[in-house]
């Protein structure tokens, strides 16, 4: 069966989210044994010797200024957003962070629109954005109210900017011909270079007892191999498939595919307001993508055409 480029770019996107929606349980887990810097450069680590294994060529560059993008994807992708994600759980509260994050796709947005050539924001993508980002919002304070944290909040905010700018990244280099596996694996090894401080800083001194652990070693596998190099490799071959902003709401629905992991694994219930928000967030991804509107308004010029 032959799948249209566009439809292969959802299905990655689609899989990349349910596989990411399931990191928090795995990090959860191993935050009892480790420090959140050295679970980050663990699971790079893995991350990049996998993807070494599984396709052992060398990435030619074809121009220098791509090394410089490469560069600029690891450090914001990697190293600022995952790192900023972590620093900004200490001083603010995970419902805070959820919620900023979640406005990762406007950042990209706007960064596609000024430096990416075909990319256009529609009436659609902005209403999708409200939807999500209200959806998001009961499902993170449906328990609770809101507690501002400036520090910790900040860092988020700069979290959800950086990945805009790693998927405008990843859109130019895609363009470029380079493939997603090769590309991965080079913003993996820029990220490990640019978190090399911060996680010496932290201190890394991860307990070979824990390593040995199986309940550990499971989930740095999780963490490394499906959420790292096949999560990081499918991502960026939908935003190849799709463009920057069409793939990037897709991070609307993380949330709801944690929500519902933690409710079957973890036994959490889902409230009400959470249910509310999970039907905002689907709505909120249908309305951004505005897929459907545009199969509607083709088919209307075609009866035209033939009548």
């Amino acid at each position: 069966m032959n799948l249209s480029k566009e439809l292969r770019g959802h299905l990655f996107a689609g899989m990349t989210i349910l596989i990411w929606g399931t990191t928090f349980i795995s990090t959860k887990v191993l935050l009892r044994a480790f420090s959140p810097a050295e679970i980050l450069f663990i699971r790079f680590g893995l991350g990049y010797l996998a993807l070494w294994a599984f396709n052992p060529r060398v990435l030619r560059l074809q121009e220098r200024k791509h090394e410089l993008w490469c560069a600029i994807a690891g450090l914001c992708g990697i190293t600022i957003y995952y790192s900023f994600e972590n620093i900004a759980l200490q001083y603010s509260t995970a419902s805070n962070i959820g919620v900023i994050v979640s406005i990762a796709p406007l950042f990209t947005a706007i960064f596609a629109c000024v430096f990416l050539p075909g990319e256009r924001l529609k009436p659609s993508f902005f209403a999708g954005f409200v939807s999500a980002v209200a959806g998001v919002f009961l499902l993170n304070y449906s328990g609770g109210g809101v507690r501002i944290n400036p520090k910790g909040d900040l860092l988020a905010l700069l979290a959800a900017v950086a990945w805009g700018v790693y998927s405008i990244m990843v859109r130019r280099l895609s363009e470029a011909g380079y493939k997603p596996g090769l590309l991965t694996r080079r913003f993996f090894l820029w990220g490990l270079v640019f978190m090399s401080p911060y996680v010496l800083h932290s201190g890394f001194s991860p307990a070979l007892a824990e390593l040995a652990r199986p309940v550990n070693l499971l989930n740095l596998a999780h963490l490394s191999f499906l959420a790292g190099a096949v999560g990081f490799v499918s991502w960026n071959t939908a935003v190849s498939y799709l463009g920057a902003v069409k793939s990037s709401v897709y991070i609307y629905a993380t949330p709801v595919v944690t929500i519902v992991v933690a409710a079957m694994v973890l036994g959490e219930r889902l409230t009400p307001a959470g249910a509310v928000g999970v039907a905002l967030v689907i709505l909120g991804v249908v309305l951004s993508d505005g897929h459907y509107p545009r199969l509607r308004l083709r088919s209307r010029e075609e009866k035209r055409d033939v009548g």
